[in-house]
């Protein structure tokens, strides 16, 4: 008799243990992080601003001229530049900008910009267009702080999403500059493309609170980020204005060839947003 009230006694506390043994386990189990801990997916890019270019002319209520030599206050536009920006250099035609550097009595070509218009923080910048070749000749699809006109540049910030220069052909060039660069365009990349004056090509950048990444036909080609984010090393957190020109000679444009003919074009597919 006492053994088998020995075994009833046993079997109730092994019974006892496996019960605790399954509540901790079935505990452990659904002890699921929070939601503040869970990862969060970024949301799907949407387009939230386009220009294809498909009206008579452009569209004033998104841009607006640069006009002039930059003089008094910022001659040759800092660069040596010789053209004269007008608003008569470009058109229209089938779905596209066209810029046309041209020399009559003086170089003369266009710049627009969205300036005070259309301005962007964050996002994915893209651009489908075709160069024009030729040495001194010097087309850019660039970004500039809308903050400008009282944090002059370097202190604004610049981001230059597509520079070729005819001097240099099959090359294109991605740059940011900032108070920590300046003097020295050390956040800089050149890509070897030697395909680039053939047909139309995608430049992109893909910009978030700490990095920007600078896409060609959707390759990567150049990454900027900083550890320790300062307005000297990080201008990029505010809303940015976009600019196409076509520059003519210049320090970074260089000498133009004499046997250059004009005019020549730069031609733009389409300007798109995705936030």
């Amino acid at each position: 008799m006492k053994t088998v009230l020995k075994l009833v006694l046993f079997l109730l506390l092994f019974s006892c243990q496996k019960d605790s043994e399954k509540e901790d386990a079935f505990e452990v189990e659904v002890n699921l992080p929070s939601p503040a801990t869970e990862p969060v997916l970024e949301k799907p890019l949407e387009l939230v601003w386009s220009d294809e270019f498909d009206g008579p002319e452009l569209n004033l209520e998104d841009w607006s001229f640069d006009l002039g030599d930059g003089c008094p206050n910022l001659c040759g536009w800092g660069n040596n530049e010789r053209q004269i920006y007008t608003d008569t250099n470009h058109r229209l035609e089938d779905g596209f900008l066209i810029i046309s550097a041209k020399k009559e009595e003086e170089y003369t070509s266009t710049r627009i910009l969205t300036k005070g218009k259309r301005e962007f923080q964050y996002g994915r910048i893209e651009t489908r267009l075709k160069v024009p070749t030729g040495a001194g000749l010097w087309p850019a699809f660039w970004a500039l702080g809308n903050d400008i006109d009282t944090n002059p540049w370097p202190d604004c910030g610049e981001i230059d999403i597509m520079e070729y220069v005819g001097r240099a052909p099959g090359q294109i060039f991605n740059s940011v500059h900032t108070r920590s660069s300046y003097g020295n365009t050390i956040n800089t990349r050149i890509t070897q493309a030697p395909s680039v004056e053939d047909d139309f090509h995608v430049f992109a950048i893909e910009w978030t609170t700490s990095t920007i990444v600078f896409f060609y036909d959707e390759k990567i080609v150049y990454s900027y980020a900083v550890v320790s984010k300062t307005p000297d090393n990080w201008p990029f957190n505010k809303p940015f204005f976009l600019l196409f020109n076509l520059a003519i000679g210049g320090n970074f444009g260089g000498s133009i060839d004499a046997s250059l003919e004009f005019p020549r074009e730069y031609i733009i597919d389409y300007v798109r947003v995705y936030q």
